[in-house]
């Protein structure tokens, strides 16, 4: 029988299909969700389920609505659809949500994204580790196969999810834009139409030069992963080809958005994060902004210096939500393009990113590259990832050649080297891995910094 604390994580559910991940698999984990959310007190009479463009998507949704339906619930399936489509659905309609993705995995993967009514999450300690007892139950009884019956009711949301966009940030009077957006054959393919082009509402003075807009769950391109830098290079070409003002790529289930100048270079997450917070806060002045550990310096500094409360998290969406409600913030950034909004359900949405990154840029006649430079004050590595056969003892090797570094462990060990340097330690929760991330005043101090670091992690 099939392990399924191999697939179930910390955050969602994500497996090779079919041979950790298949419909059987789907249709308790539909059964568990609504038993796990009965349990927490909540009685859930419809979920909301959509698919991404993996061709395992629909057979996989029709196997959880059956495990959903046989708990007694229904389904409300909105059929393709990004995550933030999803989360758009869960909010407005104030339901639990599945969505089915593996995000920018690659084409042999597929997996589930939960979230409880009003997009709220579901993770390891908010439920998650309880879908998977009861489905690791529900696998192995042979008790469990009974159907319910049939309550499936088939909806197209794209255009509300549209509308709502729209109406959080206006386009309509900003300068005429050159924009190339790649989706990776994912499914920004799907939105970008409906919510920047003409498709269901009227024209913006945007011209949207598509890239890999086909829906494709092999990737027949590059991968969906932005994060990657190989994987931006195609975009990079097309916006120094073309002359365009600004390039937009989106990962597979497009709830990131990466940004790349009209140079061709890319715009940080980090900076991003410090533009639309600079927006939030002249909407609402004082509020409070989170930022993830990882995000640079700038960050909290900016946010302070426009009268706003700026939150330091853990990496990863279910602590920047969990701080995001519990704070009442206004928005949230993390270094991987993740961005999170109070006005969408406290929920990550990348599109709704592009679209303030869009406002700002229409809103005044500087280049994207001089106008974001205000945003970038320091030299960041990105992430480096090491195979290290015992972290524990690298993180003391370390320790011992810092000896005078200000350390903290919110999240790994931060390091405080002195002249605005640091540098950040993590971890993976599912590999042998650790994570770097460091930052300097200039690019030579970073260099030498992150040289120093690495030499101890692969010595």
């Amino acid at each position: 029988m099939l392990d399924l604390s191999q697939i179930i994580k910390a955050y969602d559910v994500r497996g090779v299909v079919p041979d950790q991940f298949n419909e059987p698999v789907a249709r308790v984990i539909g059964t568990a969700f609504v038993e796990m959310l009965r349990e927490s007190g909540d009685e859930p009479d419809q979920i909301v389920i959509a698919h991404d463009m993996r061709e395992s998507g629909p057979g996989l949704a029709a196997a959880f609505a059956q495990g959903v339906n046989a708990a007694g619930a229904g389904v409300i399936n909105i059929g393709l659809g990004s995550t933030d489509q999803l989360y758009y659905a869960s909010g407005s309609l104030n339901l639990p949500g599945a969505m089915f993705t593996a995000s920018h995995n690659p084409a042999q993967y597929n997996g589930i994204k939960l979230c409880r009514s009003g997009a709220r999450p579901v993770g390891q300690d908010s439920g998650l580790a309880v879908v998977r007892q009861r489905a690791q139950k529900l696998l192995g009884d042979l008790n469990a196969e009974a159907d319910g019956p049939s309550r499936v009711e088939e909806r197209n949301l794209l255009g509300a999810y549209a509308e709502h966009l729209r109406s959080l940030v206006d386009l309509s009077g900003i300068r005429p834009l050159k924009v190339i957006v790649d989706a990776g054959n994912g499914m920004g393919g799907y939105t970008v139409p409906a919510v920047l082009g003409d498709q269901v509402l009227p024209a913006l003075p945007l011209t949207i030069a598509p890239l890999f807009f086909e829906l494709d769950g092999s990737f027949p391109n590059h991968e969906a992963n932005p994060l990657d830098p190989k994987n931006l290079v195609d975009l990079q070409n097309a916006v120094r080809e073309q002359g365009a003002d600004i390039g937009l790529a989106f990962d597979g289930d497009a709830d990131r958005c990466f940004v790349i100048d009209e140079n061709g270079d890319p715009v940080s997450p980090s900076a991003i994060t410090a533009l639309v917070a600079a927006r939030e806060l002249a909407k609402f002045p004082g509020s409070v902004i989170i930022h993830n550990l990882i995000t640079s310096a700038a960050v909290p500094e900016i946010i302070h210096e426009l009268g706003g409360k700026p939150v330091r998290s853990r990496v990863g969406h279910s602590f920047i939500k969990a701080e995001m409600a519990e704070t009442n913030a206004v928005f949230g950034g993390e270094h991987s393009a993740h961005y999170y909004f109070r006005d969408f359900w406290f929920a990550d949405t990348g599109m709704l990113a592009g679209m303030h990154v869009l406002a700002a840029l229409g809103g005044q006649d500087l280049p994207l590259s001089e106008f974001a430079a205000e945003y970038e004050r320091y030299s960041a590595s990105g992430e480096i990832n090491s195979t290290v056969a015992d972290v524990p003892a690298k993180i003391e090797e370390v320790r011992a050649a810092f000896p005078d570094a200000d350390v903290d462990t919110l999240d790994g060990f931060t390091f405080q080297v002195g002249d605005g340097a640091w540098f950040n330690l993590r971890a993976s929760n599912t590999e042998p891995l650790l994570r770097l991330n460091v930052e300097a005043q200039d690019a030579a101090r970073m260099a030498s910094l992150r040289d120093d670091v690495l030499a101890i992690v692969r010595g």
